[in-house]
């Protein structure tokens, strides 16, 4: 050892004891170089005001240890050490995680629970991993809070309060009901609960609906068939072992509307939780007569947790809707070459006025979904899922539909056709969706989040309508061939009370199966919180079989469909993000599953001369840029996209009046056959682009906004069929689409006066929608655009009771949501004004 001797000032130090236990194992003269330097540093600063002299002092000093020759870790460090690194880089991120105040058992659980009208986080998180403001996507999500403050019991009801959604009408073969457009694209068989495809077109409540993501543009990757301009993901809700809750709201209206809905959580024991609600609703609709709008339902869901490892839920939900239904208002139209009018009540008739028939028609919509959802933590960063859903929807109805206005002078005395439309749908659905995710890190810097799943997909349905309807006349003038009434008055429905029997069924129905196989994979990657990548690829084995009972006649066609998603995401700020996307998509033949012809989506099994009319699919690419800001102690979420979205092999329905004429164009008909001949070709493109602006959440403590811009610029860039209406348009080509709004405002907002009060409301904008055949606006037809606006105010008596008074429309805007798409459309027609008390218990 070598010898250090210590300055003369060191003598002065007398506070080294070797025996102090803070120096265990340190006897005598040999002390750790550690040692040696602290108590130099003590008293160096001090050694100059020391003028005694010490004797010297010896300290043995260490001698520096030869270091073992480098040697490279074996794999199976490498592994432990990239185990622990994760583990401690989530440990940090459970440290450094904001904390947030914790909301009530019933709360939405993917919103924040600070500003309830902005969600951080959309229910499929496997496929869409990171907050909303760092996924490269416009995703718009009303949550539980926000259908509350909307009032909106039904899906349509929540749409149609949503910038960039607008409604259409069933078109011919198609069936009535929940049929949105979304960023201009037909969505009717878009729409989802809890991620799984709920087929066909049917009526939904939202008494069991916890919130509903709005997913736009392109989606193939993440939902399968379709998804052209967007899809609806309906959120149900879960039993939680949080606590239990006994919530139920009672509602009194003006449109004698009186609704009664339960929801009860119930937790067994902490691995066991039971969730159960209920609907009673009786009410007619305001400003229309005769309409009725009935629903009764229930809902049971529950959680398992019997290990932190496993969690199985599971739910049943039943709906009925009953009532009379209403296919609106006829449209007035001084010629066919003309542009002007609109819907008859613009020009004097009564907005209440109803054309159809008490003693016949008639609407039951029901739904019963079972679903069962199990995940399996294999390891902490590893989990995989199984989902079963099997599900049936009925839609049964005939209506009146008020057509083909006879215009004479005076006005008031034109009469218009009371045609019936009528429909009975059964269709059933058994689904298998099997997944696993994956988290790692790589050597890179990368945090993934890597999904594979396997779906299974069998669809089936049933297709009938009723026969005789004006057979079952009992009194009366008969009625026209066809079962119309050709005289009725457009200003005085006269046969309102007509007397009718018992309506059967054609007993030979439209029998529809759809079996999909798919396979998908997609990852994101997150680096740093910096840079995020992400990507998807699925492929579908997609068939399709129809056939008409009693007939000879069958159709039958495969696609295997691939789709891939790409998107690049830059984050500027912790706060704020940057991004690009791709995404396609493609729509096979007869995908909206609720067609009975190919012009409407459908196949047609009864095609003469063998005629399959069975093209590939239609294929839609879309470009999405976009930005993602959170504001406001991050509860207030802006976003703003611009997107471009392209069809390509669209399809169009043309008329030619012989089989001769339909032959070039690929429509075989028997030889001599003449009329109403319709031909449907493949080869029709259009674009949408538009800018769409989004903004949920909180400006202030006090102050809550949510809404949206959509401004959009359509065209037709290629067809092969003619224009509807050659004297005012000579082609379809450069024409907007029809059916759509082009630009659509909504934003709701409310405001906390006190710990007792909250005052709101909501403000609605629609542009003028133009009526066409298929793809183009080229009937010359449209109806108007509107503002609406609707406020409310709540009341909190206590911390279990609370009161809400709703006025929607309460300026009693006229203004309609939809028009059939032919020369002389019927109207939809919206509510008028209407009030609503809603008297809610929280226990």
């Amino acid at each position: 050892m070598g010898q250090v001797v210590a300055p003369k000032s060191l003598r002065s130090v007398a506070a080294f004891d070797p025996m102090d236990e803070r120096f265990a194992g340190v006897s005598g003269k040999k002390v750790s170089a550690v040692a040696s330097l602290i108590a130099v540093a003590s008293v160096s600063s001090g050694a100059q005001a020391q003028q005694s002299n010490l004797p010297p002092v010896t300290v043995d000093a260490p001698v520096e240890r030869p270091r073992p020759t480098a040697s490279k870790p074996t794999p199976d460090q490498v592994r432990a050490r990239n185990a622990l690194r994760r583990a401690a880089q989530r440990q940090q991120a459970a440290q450094t995680a904001p904390t947030m105040p914790s909301g009530p058992a019933d709360a939405d659980p993917y919103a924040d629970p600070a500003a309830p009208y902005k969600v951080d986080h959309v229910q499929a998180g496997g496929k869409f991993p990171e907050k909303l403001v760092d996924t490269p996507k416009s995703i718009t999500v009303l949550s539980k809070e926000v259908l509350e403050d909307k009032n909106a019991t039904t899906l349509k009801q929540a749409i149609l309060s949503t910038a960039g959604v607008t409604l259409g009408t069933g078109e011919g073969g198609n069936a009535f009901g929940d049929r949105f457009f979304i960023r201009g694209f037909d969505a009717r068989n878009d729409i989802f609960i809890d991620g799984v495809r709920d087929a066909g077109v049917s009526v939904r409540e939202n008494f069991f609906t916890e919130q509903v993501e709005i997913l736009r543009g392109p989606g193939s990757t993440f939902s399968g068939r379709g998804v052209a301009g967007g899809a609806i993901n309906i959120v149900t809700k879960q039993a939680t072992t949080a606590s239990n809750f006994y919530n139920m709201d009672t509602t009194f209206g003006t449109d004698q509307t009186k609704r009664v809905t339960l929801d009860v959580n119930q937790v067994i024991d902490p691995t066991l939780a039971i969730r159960a609600g209920g609907l009673f609703q009786d009410a007619n609709v305001a400003g229309r007569d005769y309409v009725t709008d009935n629903r009764n339902g229930a809902f049971v869901a529950t959680t398992w947790k019997p290990t932190d490892a496993v969690k199985v839920t599971g739910n049943y939900i039943h709906t009925e809707l009953t009532g009379r239904p209403d296919f609106g208002v006829p449209y007035y139209r001084p010629s066919t070459t003309s542009t002007a009018g609109g819907p008859f009540p613009d020009f004097g008739v009564n907005r209440n006025n109803w054309y159809g028939f008490v003693n016949r028609d008639f609407f039951r919509t029901g739904q019963d979904i079972g679903t069962i959802n199990a995940e399996v933590q294999i390891t902490p960063d590893l989990m995989v899922s199984n989902k079963i859903r099997a599900s049936r929807s009925t839609q049964n109805y005939i209506g009146t539909l008020p057509e083909a206005p006879k215009l004479v002078d005076p006005l008031s005395a034109s009469t218009l056709s009371a045609n019936p439309q009528s429909r009975f749908q059964v269709t059933d659905v058994f689904a298998n969706q099997t997944e696993a995710t994956y988290k790692f890190n790589d050597d890179v810097g990368f945090r993934h989040t890597l999904l594979g799943g396997v779906e299974y997909d069998r669809e089936r349905s049933s297709i009938d309508s009723y026969t005789g309807l004006s057979s079952e006349l009992t009194t009366g003038t008969p009625f026209s061939g066809g079962g119309s009434k050709t005289d009725v008055s457009v200003f005085a429905p006269q046969y309102t009370n007509l007397p009718f029997g018992i309506p059967s069924l054609t007993g030979s129905p439209t029998k529809i199966g759809i079996d999909t196989v798919s396979g998908y994979v997609m990852d994101s990657a997150n680096y740093r919180d910096l840079v995020i990548l992400n990507g998807g690829f699925r492929y579908d084995d997609y068939s399709i079989n129809t056939r008409k009972v009693g007939s000879p006649g069958q159709q039958s066609a495969e696609f295997l469909i691939p789709n891939f998603n790409l998107g690049l995401t830059l984050k500027p700020a912790p706060n704020g993000s940057v991004y690009v996307a791709y995404a396609t998509s493609a729509n096979p033949v007869g995908a909206e599953f609720d067609g009975t012809s190919t012009a409407y989506g459908g196949l047609n099994p009864n095609l003469p001369g063998g005629n399959t009319q069975i093209f590939g699919p239609e294929k839609n690419k879309a470009l999405e840029i976009g930005t993602k800001w959170e504001l406001f102690d991050r509860h207030l979420l802006l976003t703003a996209a611009l997107f471009q979205t392209t069809k390509e092999n669209a399809r169009e329905s043309q008329n030619v009046g012989s089989a001769a004429a339909a032959a070039p164009l690929g429509c075989v008909y028997p030889t001599g056959t003449t009329g109403n001949i319709s031909c449907i070709t493949a080869g029709a493109a259009y674009r949408i682009r538009g800018i769409d602006l989004g903004v949920g959440g909180k400006i202030t403590d006090k102050w809550s906004v949510f809404g949206g811009l959509v401004l959009m610029e359509s065209e037709v860039t290629q067809s092969l069929a003619p224009s509807a209406n050659k004297a005012l348009y000579p082609t379809n080509v450069g024409r907007p689409l029809a059916n759509i709004a082009h630009q659509s405002f909504s934003l709701l907002s409310k405001y906390q006066i006190n710990d007792t009060w909250e005052l709101g409301g909501q403000a609605v904008y629609r542009s003028k929608i133009y009526g066409g055949t298929l793809l183009a606006a080229n009937q010359g037809t449209s109806i108007p655009s509107y503002w609406r606006f609707d406020m409310f105010a709540e009341a909190k008596i206590n911390k279990n009771w609370q009161v809400k008074l709703f006025v929607n429309n309460i300026f009693d805007k006229r203004y309609y949501d939809a028009l059939y798409q032919s020369a002389a459309p019927f109207v939809l027609e919206a509510p008028g004004r209407a009030a609503y008390l809603v008297l809610s218990a929280r226990y």
